[in-house]
């Protein structure tokens, strides 16, 4: 082996060796101290070497370079001699924080002033546990059981107690179980599960998970499993307006529902990060609106702030899903009947016009279409809009660029200039949608920009940060965004 070779082999060791040294480190923040680490929001919690070896690299996506693990390991060192309490915190965005207004400080310093709200408290969390029951165990009820459960944490916040589902056969929980362990896009489940048949529960990862039968939405006394003041998500689709899903509020211990669909009628289509500050202590049933509105509206909000929007259409490149036929058959809707397997199928999408639903401004200054095509997971929109400012592309991408690190939009949006990228690469991405810089065109006041989604677990990210902000329990997150650099980058 050569000189060259045996140098590059052992930087790769050295960093797997720090990577190794840094998993203690992150587990004993999550379990003694309730604290999630994150770099540019991927979580690095459960993380393999290779994970958080990955993490580090993709911050090159973001910041130009790669993220050298010499910097994030004594950050991460130092938090752990805080005695933090409860919070959420971005080991990228705090160390380039600290490189821009340390002025000489000591690190560690620098962290106790940064994290002043939670220092000294270790593991105190003021935030009180929800219980949370799904009401259907399909793509997006399985996604959010899986993440629910990877942030039980030490039992605060959202915590799933119950699923509720349709009996399908006699081995119906080992089949749900079964469902849960594996999954064709997502993977395997992280963790071990087992199945108590008597009991109809599921244990997951130290979460019981209570399995109910029920064809009625308003039969179900959920007290008597011990279930209080829940929030009900349904993701059956079936009930898509107040009247239908206030069923699920005449079961007792139910206080509150959220809908995993576009709701109907004068429902509230909540889009996290555009206007979850709608949601009020008075509202018991609220929609989550749908993958396509949360991938696109935030974006939209960020390009209308900074040079407004005089009219726009969204086409939509979008997975199959679970409502098309697999082969040509009877479908009631347009088009849906043909092989999802085998056609790009031209269909209807209400996500233009639902837009303004979370952002009123752009009220009647949209129009879309959708075409589904044969993948099955990951999206992309495609925004074509007249701008009332000139912009050229390479304004365009910095502006998105940087609203994705240093904005209060910085977990819907994500960037990325990569020549190679595919929609795989987007699988399992927490993001709303992460904008692709290459693609964009800008010629004067047109624009075009190439949005990629995961229509099932990007969205489901953001229905649990729906559900953290209905129930009151989502983390402090550090560094904290300063107003004063939000409104820099916004507009």
């Amino acid at each position: 082996m050569n000189q060259k070779s045996e140098a590059a082999l052992d930087t790769w060791i050295n960093r797997e060796a720090l990577a190794e040294t840094m998993i203690p480190l992150i587990g004993r923040l999550y379990r003694e101290n309730n604290v999630v680490t994150s770099i540019h929001g991927r979580s690095l919690i459960n993380q393999s070497v290779v994970g958080i070896l990955k993490a580090h690299r993709f911050a090159r996506q973001i910041d130009e370079v790669e993220l050298p693990l010499e910097e994030t390991f004594p950050v991460l060192q130092a938090l752990t001699e805080l005695e933090l309490g409860a919070g959420s915190v971005d080991l990228a965005r705090l160390l380039a924080k600290f490189k821009a207004e340390g002025a000489g400080r000591d690190l560690k310093d620098f962290l106790r002033e940064e994290l002043s709200g939670i220092v000294g408290k270790r593991g105190e969390d003021a935030r009180k546990s929800t219980d949370v029951v799904l009401y259907g165990f399909g793509r997006i009820g399985r996604l959010l059981a899986r993440i629910m459960i990877g942030h039980s944490g030490g039992g605060h916040g959202l915590r799933l107690r119950a699923v509720v589902v349709r009996k399908g056969s006699e081995n119906d929980l080992v089949k749900r179980a079964s469902l849960l362990r594996r999954d064709s896009v997502h993977g395997p489940f992280e963790g071990t599960i087992s199945v108590d048949e008597e009991a109809n529960t599921i244990l997951a990862n130290g979460t019981l998970i209570q399995f109910i039968y029920s064809n009625d939405p308003a039969s179900v006394d959920y007290t008597q499993y011990g279930i209080e003041d829940a929030i009900v998500v349904d993701n059956t689709g079936k009930w898509r307006d107040e009247a239908g899903l206030s069923q699920h509020l005449q079961c007792p211990g139910v206080s509150r529902v959220v809908l995993t669909a576009p709701g109907k009628g004068g429902l509230k289509n909540i889009v996290h990060g555009v206007n979850h500050q709608d949601i009020s202590a008075d509202d018991k049933i609220v929609s989550a609106a749908s993958c396509t509105t949360n991938a696109i509206t935030p974006v939209l909000k960020a390009l209308n702030d900074k040079y407004g929007i005089v009219h726009g259409h969204v086409e939509t490149v979008h997975s199959y899903t679970n409502d098309q036929n697999l082969i040509d058959n009877f479908h009631k809707g347009s088009r849906r009947g043909r092989s999802a397997a085998l056609n790009m199928v031209l269909t209807e999408t209400g996500a233009a016009k639902a837009v303004a639903k979370a952002l009123p401004e752009l009220e009647g200054k949209l129009t879309g279409n959708a075409i589904r095509v044969p993948t099955p997971d990951v999206s992309m929109a495609i925004l074509n809009l007249n701008l009332e400012q000139d912009a050229t592309r390479d304004e365009l991408n910095s502006y998105l660029r940087a609203v994705s690190l240093d904005s209060d939009l910085h977990k819907q949006i994500d960037y990325i200039a990569s020549p190679e990228v595919v929609s795989t690469d987007f699988v399992g991405s927490r993001r709303a949608g992460i904008v692709d810089g290459l693609a964009t065109i800008a010629n004067g006041k047109n624009a075009v920009l190439y949005v990629w989604y995961d229509n099932e677990f990007g969205y489901s990210c953001q229905v649990i940060r729906v559900l953290e902000e209905m129930a009151g329990v989502h983390p402090q997150q550090f560094p904290v965004v300063a107003k004063e650099a939000v409104a820099g980058t916004i507009g």
